[in-house]
């Protein structure tokens, strides 16, 4: 397995690449912003599988024209346009979680498809699965058959979120809707507790 720690911005950048496994422990602290774990743009047949991830931003992210992703496997925590990405046995926390996006910021992006994240742990996230766009939106991404299953959610304060009014900072003006359309999209067997009461 090999560790990354303490990269500024993405700690592995996956990009027009196909047919790839990964197994990786990736850490930097809580507090530090843009140290995403893993980010997947432009590929196809994306697999990764029992890893560790603790940052400070989105411990994993699908970005525009990524197919076939499966992640599994994966513990995430705590902290923050993709085809046929397989996510399995990964840990993740802390960060910002596992995430598809953000999407729509810019003209020309790709749909992100075929998305399965599965027996994963996030722990002391912000977010646990998440999907988010821009309103309003410079492209009209298709984000679609996208399942997530067997999930542990531990002290996570948004355990699941769609934000298709998606603004970092909160300088945004909304004047427009989001044209990314959001379809095919399961949550099966996702369990565990949040950090706020729900109203």
């Amino acid at each position: 397995m090999t560790n990354l720690v303490n990269s500024k911005i993405f700690h592995l950048l996956i990009h027009e690449s196909q047919n790839l496994n990964v197994y990786v422990s990736i850490s930097a602290p809580e507090d530090s912003p843009n140290t995403d774990g893993i980010h997947t743009g432009n590929s196809n047949g994306v697999n990764i599988f029992d890893s560790h991830i603790a940052t400070g931003d989105d411990c994993l992210s699908m970005g525009d024209g990524s197919r076939n992703v499966n992640i599994s496997g994966v513990w995430c925590g705590p902290g923050h346009g993709s085809r046929n990405v397989n996510i399995s046995g990964v840990w993740c926390g802390p960060g910002h979680g596992i995430s598809i996006g953000s999407l729509g910021k810019y003209e020309g992006e790709e749909d992100v498809n075929g998305i399965t994240v599965r027996n994963c742990t996030l722990t002391n996230t912000d977010n646990g699965l998440r999907i988010k766009t821009w309103a309003p939106s410079l492209s009209s991404t298709v984000v679609s058959d996208v399942t997530h299953s067997d999930i542990n959610v531990n002290n996570v304060k948004n355990p699941i979120i769609i934000d298709q009014y998606y603004c970092p900072g909160g300088s945004c003006s909304h004047e427009g809707e989001s044209s990314v359309a959001i379809k095919g999209v399961k949550f099966i067997n996702i369990r565990g507790a949040q950090r706020r009461r729900l109203v």
